[in-house]
């Protein structure tokens, strides 16, 4: 399985302005440069998750973007289904019409074993866990053991 580049810098931006959650608002700008992502590939997604309720826009000279919702309220299924994931891993999942060997596949049984799997970490993750999950990270680079990783 392989994830769009929509979904995967859209889930970057988003867990950008969580981490900032609570200390108003993030600059478009701001995000495009810590993320690596050109601003207006990144106008793009951040339209499609303020069209689906997860971030907000303030305006003025010190407006950006706030998440909706608490971090630990948005499911990681919300953020990646907004960016246009599915879960299907194989399309007969979806559409057994869509292949002639549905009923009879011996394999079919453990492609939906599969989604079923991946579906269940997804929905069962949320924004916050991943903050934590990246606070983690950067706490342990941040250890005198490893200065050399950029403290």
């Amino acid at each position: 399985m392989r994830l769009s580049t929509r979904v995967r810098y859209g889930t970057r931006a988003l867990v950008d302005i969580a981490e900032h959650h609570g200390n108003g608002p993030v600059c478009l700008r701001d995000i495009a440069h810590r993320q690596k992502v050109s601003q207006p590939y990144l106008e793009q997604l951040i339209l499609l998750l303020k069209a689906a309720g997860l971030v907000r826009s303030i305006r003025g000279a010190r407006g950006g973007f706030v998440l909706a919702r608490d971090p630990a309220e948005i499911s990681m299924a919300e953020v990646m289904t907004t960016l246009g994931w599915e879960a299907k891993v194989v399309d007969c999942l979806g559409d057994p019409g869509s292949c002639s060997r549905a009923d009879a596949c011996g394999v079919r049984n453990f492609w939906c074993r599969l989604s079923d799997a991946v579906s269940k970490v997804v929905s069962s993750t949320t924004l916050a866990d991943l903050i934590q999950e990246q606070a983690e990270m950067l706490n342990n680079q941040c250890r005198p053991e490893n200065r050399r990783a950029g403290c």
